[in-house]
């Protein structure tokens, strides 16, 4: 998906020791790194907004991420939002989202 739409909420899988890079799954079910330009200060878990690049090892360069909390009686819903991302990515002329004008 990120190859495609390299944009999006992830879910959590595990952090390096070195907190410079994380392994997140897309609501596919495909696992990909998230790397980063300085380690993680605080402990992340759950579904994780990150915004960046795909780079040629197929990572994500990450440029700004955020966890999304559950609200009370609310679960997120990873696949529901990945068909929404796929829309927006083949529809762009409806969607007219910038990656720079959202950092």
């Amino acid at each position: 998906m990120y190859a495609r739409h390299p944009r999006g909420e992830l879910c959590l899988q595990n952090v390096h020791p070195t907190g410079k890079t994380f392994t997140v799954a897309d609501g596919e079910g495909q696992c990909v790194c998230v790397e980063l330009n300085d380690p993680l200060e605080d402990e992340l878990s759950g579904i994780v907004e990150v915004i960046g690049m795909v780079s040629n090892k197929g990572a994500i360069m990450a440029t700004a991420f955020s966890m999304l909390r559950d609200e009370k009686g609310s679960v997120f819903d990873l696949e529901l939002y990945n068909e929404a991302v796929k829309v927006i990515h083949d529809f762009p002329q409806h969607y007219p989202f910038d990656a720079a004008a959202s950092g």
